[in-house]
């Protein structure tokens, strides 16, 4: 832990306990990390590497055989929040052979033919990887709920399923990283309108994201009860502030970084001899 950088670790600061109110964060803000924009793209580059060589040996040590964990990161937030931001330029700094991303869209036929866990857990990182849910099962309890594509009830038993889902998958071996990336409303309709001023952005943008805007103050009591009913010891939430994008990576990074050390992976030992080999090696 760079306690030299940070003040307090994400992993104390962002975190949700008992009484959180989302209303209550500031998205401008930067918990923990007392430094401005250019001391963190320094940090969150020098951090890389770290983060970079703690995938690597989890992923060795599971190509071996070794019985390794694994590393989940949930990313839930609003539109234009910096979702692919993160997957870029935190997880697209290390290795992607040992990366596992899904992207959860609106079900399927066959999909909602089955319980709303079933596709999620077919998504589950295999050991040794750290998987990404880029929107998740909690979509089925927040637009779920906001636009009212299930029942009451319904809703309701999710909450449930979801803290008995996550409780297996963290017994499994999986450490889960739920954050959520909080943005203003303010900030989100700035950044939606670069996109219909940059010709290169348009491609991002899409007419329904300014339908969900109208519906922003539902969506976070959708959220502050997502994190009432689904925050545990097993399975923490995390909120980042992410009007600035450059903490929100940051954060993240850290949070994985957390989780990675958590584990610590060792470099599997060579099955074979090693001087030998050398030997071999230096007479052929």
């Amino acid at each position: 832990m760079t306690k030299h950088v940070w003040h307090e670790h994400p992993s104390d600061t962002l975190r949700v306990e008992e009484g959180f109110r989302l209303a209550d964060v500031d998205a401008d803000s930067t918990p923990g990390f007392p430094h401005g924009k250019s001391h963190g793209e320094k940090e969150l580059a020098k951090r890389r590497e770290l983060l970079g060589d703690l995938q690597e040996r989890l992923y060795a040590a599971s190509r071996v055989g070794d019985d390794t964990d694994a590393v989940l990161l949930v990313l839930q937030a609003m539109d234009s929040a910096g979702k692919g931001g993160i997957v870029r330029h935190v997880v697209g700094g290390v290795d992607p052979q040992g990366v596992e991303l899904a992207a959860f869209k609106a079900p399927t036929d066959e999909e909602r033919a089955h319980d709303f866990l079933w596709r999620v857990e077919k998504r589950l990182p295999q050991r040794g990887f750290i998987g990404v849910f880029d929107r998740s099962h909690y979509e089925d309890v927040l637009i779920g709920r906001v636009r009212a594509l299930a029942s009451a009830d319904e809703i309701e038993r999710r909450y449930g399923a979801i803290r008995e889902f996550e409780q297996k998958v963290a017994a499994s071996g999986i450490r889960l990283v739920k954050v959520m990336l909080h943005i203003s409303r303010d900030e989100q309709k700035a950044r939606l309108m670069e996109r219909l001023d940059r010709p290169d952005k348009h491609w991002k943008y899409n007419p329904g994201d300014v339908d969900e805007r109208m519906l922003w103050d539902d969506y976070m009591q959708a959220y502050q009860t997502v994190f009432d009913r689904t925050s545990t010891t097993d399975a923490p939430w995390h909120v980042v502030p992410a009007n600035h994008k450059w903490y929100a990576r940051l954060a993240v990074q850290e949070l994985l970084i957390s989780a990675l050390e958590g584990i610590d992976p060792q470099w599997p030992a060579a099955d074979f001899d090693v001087e030998a080999e050398k030997k071999r090696l230096a007479a052929s």
